[in-house]
């Protein structure tokens, strides 16, 4: 059996969090950088490096990268000949005790809430946080995270289409929902 402390836990996903915020994974730079000099739009290009700008900024300053700095989803992979020291406490509390000292200590913002469909009260510590659980064989944890911003879901349409709906009649209504939406 592997015992792992509480507070390792807590400490490892605290530093999770606030990496997440200002850390641009170094494919995704890479591929920004890329993409740059492969455009040939100018104001596409200078997005691209705005883009780039930003994100070395976010690193050498350690700021977040963006405002929504998001909800932690963490992907917990973790054998069963693995204990939480002391016994009383779980590996569900030293996440979330991580995630709420890692946006705290990270000046990121909190924009949990608890019952959204009553009261939206924000929770002030940005948990819980969504945990997918995996059971791996052995006395093995890895614990992944992902800071995950709302901002892609704030605007969503549905329709069904007829099967007698042609391409037409499709992209006029994709193109008025966009426009409607003050895109």
């Amino acid at each position: 059996m592997r015992t792992i402390p509480f507070e390792k836990i807590v400490s490892e996903v605290e530093k999770l969090c606030i990496t997440a915020a200002v850390v641009l994974p170094q494919d995704v730079f890479d591929a920004l950088r890329q993409a740059e000099k492969k455009e040939s739009s100018d104001s596409a290009k200078k997005i691209l490096n705005q883009l780039i700008e930003n994100a070395k900024i976010a690193k050498e300053k350690q700021i977040p990268i963006c405002q929504d700095t998001g909800i932690a989803v963490v992907f917990l992979q973790i054998g069963p000949q693995v204990a939480i020291e002391p016994a009383d406490k779980t590996i569900i509390d030293a996440i979330n005790t991580g995630v709420s000292s890692g946006y705290e200590k990270g000046f990121l913002r909190k924009s949990v809430v608890a019952q959204p469909l009553n009261n939206r009260k924000n929770t002030g510590t940005n948990t819980p946080a969504i945990i997918h659980t995996e059971i791996v064989p052995g006395d093995k944890i890895k614990i992944t995270l992902l800071a995950k911003g709302g901002g892609c879901e704030n605007k969503s349409q549905f329709k069904m289409f007829l099967p007698t709906d042609d391409a037409e009649k499709i992209s006029d209504w994709l193109i008025k929902t966009v426009a409607d939406a003050g895109a």
